[in-house]
């Protein structure tokens, strides 16, 4: 009369047949959740043990970065950290291999050899310029982590935050604070370059999905008060013309909606039009230098020089080196016969 004991487990417990989970079947659920910030390091800690490192790697600050990270992109991260600094023959995988890995693993491959148009490089500066300067001043948003316009992904640039913690809520401030940090870079655009562009349509979709979900589902209307209006959370049916609310209360919801979109633009342009030279010496740093962290963009917005070298810099160093290879003369095997001139050089000097 052995007892025996049945375990499985899946991704998908939403799309299981109920006669899997009802008692006396799997009916003990053990939800096995993303890591948290503590067990990000720890997993990391696991993972980069099988290579070596330098000094200045820092796993917290890697596992602050990687919020919703899985225990397999973590792993993957450790992977592709190394792999980077052994491409560019390292001794030991640094920190900026790490975070350049996460950047990989979470956005995209660094697409550092496309070919940019000058007109387009502008626009991304200026696009990326004003995130940055609504993320670095605001302060119920993330911290500023690095801002780039090398094209990553689907991505022409990127302003990268760096959480404080795991958020298990969002308060309307931050979610306000958001939308104003997506906003940024359309509206650095009408001021710099007088024009908008299609770049800004995954900010405006972010934008949009956050504002529904302040008014359908996390009750921050005034208008609505605490009501829940996400149709695919319950099972009631649609009545009111495909809605499970009236038409009326569908127009109030496009209403509210489009009203915290307004007073989220509204205030990222105030604090942009007050910050207008900061923009354009961001913007024309980042033409110069493609990748800033949030030490050098403070730095810059203080009135200060990097000590580090420009694209420009490294583009002339990387054809210097190019073309002392092609100067070197080639070695010749020692079983190739002589030319008549090095025969010649060849012949001791007659006494």
């Amino acid at each position: 009369n052995d007892q025996v004991i049945v375990m499985a487990a899946t991704n998908r417990a939403d799309i299981l047949d109920h006669a899997l989970t009802r008692p006396g079947r799997f009916d003990r659920q053990v939800v096995v959740p993303l890591p948290d910030i503590k067990g990000r390091a720890e997993i990391l800690k696991v993972h980069i043990q099988k290579i070596k490192t330098g000094p200045n790697v820092n796993l917290e600050r890697i596992a602050r970065g990687t919020p919703m990270f899985s225990g397999a992109e973590l792993e993957a991260l450790i992977n592709e950290a190394a792999i980077g600094a052994s491409m560019a023959e390292k001794d030991f995988v640094e920190m900026a291999d790490l975070e350049e890995a996460r950047d990989k693993v979470k956005w995209g491959r660094a697409k550092k050899s496309r070919v940019v148009d000058e007109n387009d490089r502008k626009i991304t500066a200026y696009h990326e310029a004003g995130h940055a300067i609504i993320q670095y001043l605001l302060e119920e948003a993330d911290p500023l982590h690095k801002v780039s316009i090398i094209p990553r992904g689907p991505m022409g640039g990127a302003t990268f935050a760096l959480p404080e913690k795991d958020r298990m809520f969002y308060t309307k401030k931050y979610c306000m604070a958001e939308l104003q940090v997506c906003f940024g870079g359309r509206i650095a655009e009408e001021m710099f370059c007088n024009d908008v562009d299609s770049g800004a349509s995954s900010d405006i979709k972010q934008a949009t999905s956050i504002a529904k979900e302040m008014v359908r589902i996390w009750g921050m209307s005034n208008e609505l008060g605490p009501i829940n209006y996400d149709e695919k959370s319950d099972g009631e049916g649609y009545y009111f013309g495909g809605h499970t609310y009236s038409e009326k209360t569908s127009e109030i919801i496009d209403i509210e909606i489009k009203k915290l979109i307004d007073e989220a633009y509204l205030k990222a342009s105030e604090i942009l039009q007050s910050n207008k030279d900061k923009i354009d010496v961001l913007a024309m740093a980042l033409m110069k230098y493609e990748t800033l962290d949030v030490s050098e963009v403070e730095t810059i917005l203080n009135g200060g020089v990097l000590d580090k070298p420009t694209v420009s810099d490294l583009l002339n160093a990387e054809q210097k080196k190019i073309e002392q290879e092609n100067h070197k003369a080639p070695q010749k095997r020692k079983d190739e016969p002589l030319s008549p001139q090095e025969a010649a050089d060849e012949e001791p000097p007659v006494e």
